[in-house]
Parts: structure tokens; C-alpha cells; sequence
């Protein structure tokens, strides 16, 4: 991380409370279901890259600065050409409108950061994030940190000795990253949720 979008030097973090997704129990909201079920927006991944980060990057009214620099971006980017990470994109009307992107490495799946230009975005990204990663075989889903909004989804906060059991027991798996869901699916994320064939 960086302390600032202008600071240009970086330091890791591993808190002593690390906040996790568990992929078995995500929680969509009855609300929620129903936007996703109305397909506002259409759904892309890895389309735009670094139009998601530097998205994620800019000031907003509600987060006047971030720890996302120039060098994150240039990394980031970096693991992009490599196939280590993705974005879930969510488009209304030929334009961006929200999405998220994070690092997958083993069956792990490291979330950085989301951004909404318009309501429910990042929401409905992460939705069809969590069916493309219990479709893939991913086991730990790492939110680095836990927020309000993240709990309202089933996100909880966990030691730091215990994240790191979880972390090197999933590493120790293959995981694959889809860009689609399955045709069965109808390209709802729901369907894959809310089935047991899908789970690892």
C-alpha cells in the first residue's frame, strides 16, 4: 500500500485482525437480488484494466484519497499481462459504471479495491465476483480489511495467525479465475450460489 495516491513509496501491511469473505456463506440482500436478477448492467471481466484501477484510484466525495499510487497501478498492471489479476466490470449504457479488481494466486483470491459510479455497481461486481470464484475452486476470498459494507455480505474479521493458516492451506490449491459463468446458469450469478454443484 501507500499512504497516499502521491506518496510514492509502498509498505505491506498484515494486520493483526484480517478481514475475509467466506465464500460459503456470501449473503446477497433480498434488494440486491433483484437488481442483480434485472441485469442493469452488463457484466465484463478483465475488459478494462487500468480503467478499473485508476477508477478505484480517484477521489470521490466519500474517500478524498486513497492508497492507490502510480506504482501500484504500474504493478498491478504488471500481474495483469501475466494472468494473476482480474477486475469483474459492471457496464450501463456503454460506460463503466462500477467494478472491482484483485490478485488471484493459488485458490486464493486477493480483493483490492471496488469503485461504483453509479448505485449498486461495485455491489452487483462483487456478486458476480464470489459465483466466479466458487465456480473456480477458490477457498479464501481476503478482503484485507473488514468494513461495514463488507459485513452486511458475510465478511468477518480474523486473527492474524489464524488468516495465515488459511492462507497457506489454499495456496496449496489450483484455482481457475472464469471471465463467464456457465450456460446452465443463464449467466446468473444467483443460479451458481444458490447451488451446491458449484462449490468446491
Amino acid at each position: 500500500m501507500a499512504e497516499s495516491a502521491d506518496d510514492p513509496e509502498l509498505f505491506w501491511v498484515d494486520p493483526r485482525r484480517r478481514g475475509i469473505l467466506p465464500l460459503d456463506a456470501f449473503h446477497v440482500a433480498r434488494r440486491l437480488r433483484r437488481v442483480v436478477r434485472r441485469r442493469i448492467f452488463e457484466i465484463r471481466c478483465d475488459n478494462a484494466f487500468e480503467a478499473v484501477i485508476r477508477a478505484c484510484a480517484a477521489a470521490s466525495e466519500t474517500r478524498p484519497s486513497t492508497w492507490i499510487n502510480d506504482e501500484i497501478v504500474r504493478l498491478y498492471e504488471a500481474l495483469f499481462a501475466r494472468g494473476a489479476a482480474h477486475t469483474v466490470e459492471c457496464w450501463h449504457d456503454g460506460k463503466l459504471a462500477g467494478g472491482l479488481y484483485g490478485v488471484s494466486l493459488g485458490a486464493v483470491f486477493f480483493g483490492e479495491s471496488m469503485f461504483s459510479r453509479e448505485n449498486d455497481a461495485s455491489k452487483v461486481a462483487l456478486v458476480h465476483l464470489v459465483a466466479r470464484l466458487r465456480l473456480g475452486g477458490f477457498r479464501l476470498l481476503d478482503t484485507q480489511f473488514l468494513t461495514p459494507h463488507l459485513a452486511r455480505f458475510g465478511g468477518i474479521e480474523i486473527s492474524r495467525a489464524r488468516y495465515h493458516r488459511l492462507l497457506a492451506e489454499a495456496l496449496s490449491y489450483r484455482a481457475v479465475f472464469s471471465s463467464t459463468l456457465p450456460d446452465c446458469t443463464g449467466g446468473d450469478p444467483l443460479a451458481v450460489l444458490q447451488s451446491s454443484t458449484f462449490t468446491s
